[in-house]
């Protein structure tokens, strides 16, 4: 076999769409969104701070509502993470 019998080259095809961007109006009200969200997280840390300072523990009235202010608080991250990195293709 020699030089001259090998197959041409494949012809190059069309090359592939980039990625769809996501509108920069979309970016900015998750950013805004997620620092809503942050607020309840904040309440949360202020408020189980006072319980913990004030008594040396969480109220189990008052613990409850310090978990879901951090977990909300810790979507709004999420939801700026999301924001900021944007999507992946």
């Amino acid at each position: 076999m020699s030089i001259s019998d090998a197959p041409p080259p494949a012809p190059p095809g069309p090359s592939p769409a980039p990625p769809n961007q996501r509108s920069g109006c979309l970016t900015a009200l998750m950013a805004i969104f997620g620092i809503i969200l942050l607020l309840p997280g904040a309440c949360a840390l202020l408020f189980g701070g006072i319980s913990i300072s004030d008594r040396g523990r969480i109220d189990s009235d008052v613990a409850p509502l310090v978990f879901l202010g951090l977990v909300v608080g810790l979507g709004g991250v999420a939801l700026i993470w999301a924001a900021i990195k944007g999507r992946r293709g």
